[in-house]
């Protein structure tokens, strides 16, 4: 099924050894479901997060000419590019 998923071409073999790897993974969270975090703190990371983003500030932009110029390709006043997905 996660072959199917993930578009991925899979032999019988391959699949049997997936299906083992990810029943070892599976048992491995089914035991962390039994540690005891009774008083534990839930926590995303492990250290403080802090954001180190610039302040934003209206800056000079190129022009959009100029930049259709250079482009490869243009249509309609948009840079064209070739399709990446699909």
């Amino acid at each position: 099924h996660i072959a199917a998923l993930t578009r991925l071409g899979l032999t019988d073999d391959e699949i049997e050894t997936m299906r083992g790897q990810l029943s070892s993974i599976l048992k491995v969270f089914e035991s962390l479901q039994q540690v005891d975090t009774e008083g534990v703190e839930p926590t995303g990371h492990t250290t403080e997060v802090r954001t180190v983003l610039r302040a934003d500030s209206a800056q000079e932009s190129l022009e959009r000419e100029g930049i259709l110029k250079n482009a490869p390709d243009s249509e309609a006043g948009y840079v064209k590019v070739r399709p990446i997905l699909g």
